[in-house]
């Protein structure tokens, strides 16, 4: 069952980088936020709040511009699949849901500048700092909800099994996306705009011929 989790992972993380990381400032980005996440993880230990402000307003807004500014939506030629094919196949969040995330992600500060108790959760903010750190827990909550609604979605839509190994792709994805797109940057200032994807097609013919 291990073998095949671990089976399961690799495939899940090579289907994203394939499919969903061909542009170089894409990958730069991920690097930027995978970066950032990794100090977010190391301060979560020790401030909670300053990892979620981190999170959200380095890691996640460095990751998710790279998918919605940046990356090709045209036909993928290398993978031979439609930017639809793409979506509806996504095990996690494809761009539709990712706009929904995003946008509790930025209207939570409205609700809470509004209603300062958040349904009377939190005790009434007074200064700009005390909102900010107030706004820290919203996001904190956001992401942990987030994930868990997807995993638990993936239950029953899929199975246990595939929740199981997204969610521990998601979480480790910052260790991966830093080991994947380190060099990124490096051909980004070389005027490489799109990755050749050299490395997807030894892949392809890696397994043709296994």
């Amino acid at each position: 069952m291990i073998k095949n989790f671990r089976e399961q992972l690799r495939v899940q993380r090579w289907d994203d980088h394939r499919y969903y990381h061909h542009s170089r400032i894409n990958q730069s980005l991920h690097f930027v936020s995978a970066v950032s996440f990794m100090v977010g993880y190391a301060l979560m230990f020790f401030d909670p709040v300053a990892s979620a402000l981190i999170g959200w307003l380095v890691s996640m807004t460095s990751r998710q511009c790279g998918h919605f500014f940046f990356e090709p939506r045209g036909y993928d030629h290398v993978n031979q699949a439609t930017h639809e094919y793409k979506e509806e196949i996504k095990v996690g969040y494809n761009l539709r849901r990712k706009i929904v995330l995003m946008s509790i992600w930025a209207a939570s500060p409205l609700v809470l500048y509004f209603d300062p108790t958040l349904f009377g959760l939190f005790t009434p903010w007074i200064s700009p700092a005390d909102f900010m750190r107030q706004v820290a827990k919203v996001w904190l909550g956001v992401g942990v909800g987030g994930l868990m609604f997807r995993t638990i979605q993936l239950f029953f839509i899929r199975d246990v099994e595939t929740g199981l190994v997204w969610m521990t792709k998601i979480l480790t994805d910052p260790f991966s996306d830093f080991k994947l797109y380190y060099r990124a940057p490096l051909y980004l200032l070389r005027g490489e705009l799109i990755d050749p994807g050299l490395d997807i097609i030894e892949h392809g013919l890696e397994e043709q011929h296994a």
